[in-house]
């Protein structure tokens, strides 16, 4: 039986990386599978902590809460896979893929590991709900002027590399309601992919 995998949209804000902890969580306890988590937030934190020549010139683009360029994006994930990946894992891809093109990668990179049966998780929470829950974050970055952006960013960019893969062989979206509680999301999720 093929390994699942799982890609998760949601804009900042919509607890997507809550609801991925507790998928894998869920996921672990179901049949014991290890999950290869793909994230490539944790990706260019990693890089930039690194303090190299490319961590310099990426920081002031992450810091603008801008997209990183393509060919950074996929080679962190597919660094990721190269060196953790196996048949029978699950994968788990988090703030990936972010572009068109990234989703066109995204899917030869699918091709290349066999993977079919790939589920896609659209947490949906309006704008106004997602810049009052940043703004209750508190985190340096999150200022109305740049959550304003990258919400710009996410419905120009992002959405669209959703949308990519609509209608596409392999490929479901199940669009989940993001402003619920916590648990509430997260069991619309088991009940949407039926576990």
């Amino acid at each position: 039986m093929q390994s699942l995998t799982f890609v998760f949209f949601g804009i900042v804000g919509s607890g997507k990386g809550t609801q991925v902890r507790l998928l894998m969580d869920f996921l672990k306890a179901k049949d014991g599978k290890e999950s290869v988590y793909a994230g490539t937030g944790e990706g260019f934190r990693k890089l930039i902590e690194s303090g190299s020549y490319t961590a310099s010139l990426i920081k002031d683009t992450v810091d603008r809460g801008e997209l990183i360029d393509d060919f950074l994006a996929n080679s962190i994930v597919a660094n990721i896979l190269v060196s953790s990946l196996t048949s029978e894992k699950l994968l788990i891809a988090d703030g990936y893929p972010r572009t068109i093109e990234q989703s066109k990668v995204f899917e030869t990179m699918m091709r290349f590991y066999k993977r079919q049966n790939i589920k896609i998780i659209y947490i949906e929470v309006s704008r106004e709900e997602a810049l009052k829950r940043n703004l209750l974050r508190n985190r340096h970055d999150d200022t109305e002027t740049g959550l304003s952006k990258r919400f710009d960013e996410y419905v120009n960019n992002v959405v669209p590399a959703m949308n990519y893969f609509k209608e596409k062989e392999n490929y479901k979206i199940y669009t989940i309601n993001g402003e619920q509680s916590i648990e509430k999301v997260h069991q619309d999720i088991i009940k949407a992919l039926n576990f």
